[in-house]
């Protein structure tokens, strides 16, 4: 179903792929996990190494399983499962029982690293930093519009050990 390719023949733009089609954002175990949707984030290359940036509110039940895995993956869907990946933005793990959605199928694509047989491009990463966004660093005032709350995100960077495409 899937292939593993190199990470630097990924050809899809990032822009579109992250912002316009959205992604979902999973760590855990096969027994316990979560996963979430996420438009902001970005690929490029750090460290000399290719890695994924992703961004994680602390109220969002992800952030626990991110924060307690050295691994997290990225899945990237098609437009169909726009519904789906709604339900993932819009409902919480603590609520609702997000391994068994309809239309969705929960895979382990590596050892310790959940995704979706339905997916058409899944990143597998390895935490390599985190940082709080601190709010005295925004030079452009208009950003805190998207912290009313004042619920700054933790941004994590992982390198992406492994690449899959169907």
């Amino acid at each position: 179903m899937f292939k593993q390719v190199n990470p630097k023949e990924l050809d899809q733009n990032v822009f579109s792929l992250i912002g316009d089609q959205w992604m979902l954002i999973s760590a855990g175990e096969e027994e316990k996990y979560n996963s979430m949707t996420a438009s902001w984030g970005g690929l490029g290359v750090l460290f000399h190494k290719p890695v994924a940036t992703i961004y994680v509110r602390p109220q969002r039940y992800t952030y626990e399983f991110i924060e307690n895995k050295d691994e997290f993956t990225l899945s990237f869907f098609g437009e169909e499962y726009r519904d789906q990946l709604k339900l993932f933005g819009s409902k919480s793990g603590r609520d609702i029982d997000k391994m068994n959605v309809d239309g969705l199928t929960t895979c382990m694509i590596d050892e310790h690293a959940p995704a979706f047989e339905e997916a058409e491009l899944v990143l597998v990463c390895k935490k390599l930093y985190f940082q709080d966004i601190n709010p005295e660093g925004f030079v452009d005032p208009t950003i805190h519009d998207f912290y009313a709350k004042q619920d700054y995100h933790r941004i994590y960077i992982g390198e992406i050990t492994k690449a899959f495409v169907k």
